[in-house]
């Protein structure tokens, strides 16, 4: 893969293997369906979806799909995510192995009600 950073994440998904862009736009869609009203963007030279904030990005590596929900995101969903390799603000999805797209859905879904608290939270203190 060349340096240069994809303008739009048409550009990223297309820079990768067939089955690869099929899970990159299977995520898309997800995040899609559970944010609908979310802003698609390139961010860190990754597929970054913002509604009040960043809400999560996604990539595509050699051996795995990386998803990164925020520490809070990780978090909230130890429990559900203890099969995979997580950190502080990611998680591993292994390619070759199914990808939870439901889970991933909750998460989103978690994270666009987080930054909606938080933007209300905010709003509030200026009054």
């Amino acid at each position: 893969m060349d340096k240069t950073i994809p303008k739009s994440i048409d550009e990223y998904i297309l820079l990768y293997p067939q089955e690869i862009q099929e899970i990159l736009n299977t995520i898309r869609k997800v995040i899609k369906d559970s944010a609908p009203n979310a802003e698609e963007k390139i961010s860190y030279g990754m597929p970054t979806f913002a509604l009040n904030g960043n809400l999560v990005h996604f990539a595509a590596y050699k051996n795995h799909i990386g998803f990164y929900p925020s520490s809070s995101g990780i978090s909230s969903f130890q429990q559900e995510l203890s099969e995979y390799k997580t950190s502080k603000g990611a998680v591993q999805f292994p390619i070759g192995k199914p990808v939870p797209y439901e889970l991933i859905s909750q998460i989103v879904k978690f994270r666009v009600a987080e930054n909606q608290r938080k933007a209300e939270e905010k709003i509030k203190k200026k009054k």
